[in-house]
């Protein structure tokens, strides 16, 4: 039996170039990428081959995932390594994250993200993880806030 993978995909009110802007600008997610201490900064230059790497908003600016950038496709399609930082230098504790981004007319987004090759400990942090992070990016990107309150662990 293969790992597991976890999809999500949700309808955003807004345009493919400001969805990809809230996913690589790391101001962008220290918004709505975190909980009451501070949001995640998503860090890289987005290239391939590029290394990327979330680091909290706390005072040593912890390092909370890293991993490689595999595909950049401004403003559709971006595809990236996820890992704990303990993990980095195994690939094969790597998981996979994949964000589609498509237009559904004039300003509606289709996002859907993709997270395959999960450990059980990671499937389940993902699986809580993702429908907090991405119900704040698309109440940012729709109302210019993020939500007031999240049940961030």
């Amino acid at each position: 039996m293969g790992k597991p993978s976890f999809v999500y995909v949700t309808y955003i009110a807004t345009t493919p170039e400001e969805v990809w802007r809230a996913l690589v600008d790391s101001e962008m997610t220290r918004l709505y990428w975190g909980g009451p201490t501070g949001g995640l900064e998503n860090i890289s230059d987005w290239k391939p081959g590029s290394r990327w790497e979330s680091r909290r908003g706390d005072p040593g600016r912890t390092v909370a995932m890293v991993g490689r950038v595999l595909e950049s496709t401004p403003p559709r399609r971006l595809v990236i390594t996820w890992a704990r930082p303990r993990d980095a230098d195994a690939p094969e504790k790597h998981s996979r994250v994949t964000f589609d981004i498509e237009p559904h007319g004039e300003r509606l987004v289709r996002l859907m993200i993709l997270h395959e090759d999960l450990d059980p400990e990671m499937a389940d942090s993902i699986s809580r993880g993702w429908p907090k992070v991405v119900s704040n990016l698309k109440t940012l990107l729709e109302t210019g806030h993020v939500l007031p309150t999240l049940p961030w662990p």
